[in-house]
């Protein structure tokens, strides 16, 4: 196929799925606006939303914005589902939470795979997309910001939840019993999402070394040095819950454990 062929090829297919389409199941056109699905999830105005394909700088903005744009809605959904657990953990009703904190786990997993496609970018690229972007920073993302509000507040009724219980943090862990069973595992679902949120964090810096590189004199646009991102990826949402093993750690006694080869018998120290 020569190259005049191909573009027109690529012509008829960009008009062909613009337009209106025939599903042979429904017996009907889909894409007008007008069917149910559509309607409730407001596809006609969804896909006004970035930029039209005669408009877009390269090939590639278009999954720049879509990408970005979505890492908005999981952020969104992220602090509605953090809102949320803020009044189960005070109402006790930790069956709730700790189903409702696997969800949110699974939403950073989300953020982090999907950022990844970024990494489809080269440098070239994104410097060409990078000129139309103004001094659009991460910092400013609403989504971003939603979140670290909302986990100040989790963090708080977290502290309520272990007072209630009359214990801390560090005994919950240090001096585990079966009347704290269930907060232990509350309190490690929160760690699995610090985690998640962490490594999307992580995920982002990588991206942003792959495509403008990270040192003290590489600035975003923003004019914020990108080195900053190296302290800002290991910032958790849950302070008081990794401060537990660094106490924990500190207090550790290496005795009374088996020796590398010796015999196992009898019980050792707990």
């Amino acid at each position: 196929m020569n190259t005049k062929t191909a573009s027109l090829a690529v012509d008829e297919l960009r008009h062909a799925v613009s337009r209106p389409i025939f599903n042979p199941v429904l017996k009907t056109f889909v894409g007008e606006g007008k069917l149910d699905y559509e309607r409730y999830l407001s596809t006609s105005e969804l896909f006004t939303l970035q930029s039209p394909t005669e408009e877009l700088i390269c090939s590639e903005e278009l999954m720049f914005q879509i990408v970005h744009q979505v890492q908005e809605l999981w952020l969104k959904l992220l602090t509605h589902e953090l809102t949320e657990l803020v009044g189960e953990l005070d109402d006790d009703a930790l069956w709730e939470a700790s189903a409702r904190l696997e969800r949110i786990v699974r939403i950073g997993h989300c953020l982090s795979g999907e950022i990844r496609v970024l990494e489809t970018l080269t440098p070239e690229t994104y410097q060409t997309i990078r000129r139309h972007l103004g001094k659009g920073s991460g910092q400013e993302s609403p989504g971003y910001n939603r979140v670290r509000v909302a986990a100040e507040y989790v963090s708080g009724t977290l502290d309520r939840l272990v007072d209630r219980r009359g214990t801390t943090v560090y005994d919950v862990y240090a001096v585990p019993g079966p009347g704290t069973a269930d907060l232990r595992r509350v309190l490690e679902c929160l760690v699995d999402v610090d985690e998640a949120y962490q490594t999307w964090l992580f995920t982002h810096f990588m991206l942003v070394r792959r495509t403008i590189g990270v040192s003290r004199g590489t600035a975003a646009l923003d004019g914020v040095s990108t080195q900053v991102l190296t302290g800002r990826m290991t910032q958790p949402l849950f302070r008081q819950l990794w401060k537990v093993r660094e106490q924990m750690t500190a207090t550790w006694n290496g005795s009374g454990g088996y020796a590398p080869g010796a015999a196992r018998t009898g019980r050792p120290e707990t």
